[in-house]
């Protein structure tokens, strides 16, 4: 898949979470679970995904821009989360 990100963006990210947008290159998308973002009303329709990277549970939120996944905010799951996650799967 092709990313972008705002590089301002991944410097708060990094600050907030330690994690950079470079972890969504081992995302397993196939079987991640998939949501629209619905918290907040936002300018454009953004998604947060949840799944493994190696073998640890991340979310993903992110949205479609073009044709590429612009990458909002990745950060590791928390342990409500991680709790969801392996009881689906």
């Amino acid at each position: 898949m092709r990313y972008e990100h705002d590089p301002k963006k991944l410097a708060e990210n990094v600050a907030k979470h330690q994690v950079w947008f470079e972890v969504a290159e081992g995302f397993e998308w196939k079987i991640a679970q998939i949501i629209v973002d619905n918290r907040r009303q936002y300018a454009e329709t953004r998604f947060r995904a949840t799944g493994l990277v190696a073998l640890r549970v991340y979310v993903l939120v992110f949205c479609f821009h073009e044709t590429k996944i612009r990458l909002i905010s990745p950060r590791k799951a928390n342990p409500r989360e991680v709790k969801h996650y392996a009881r689906d799967h």
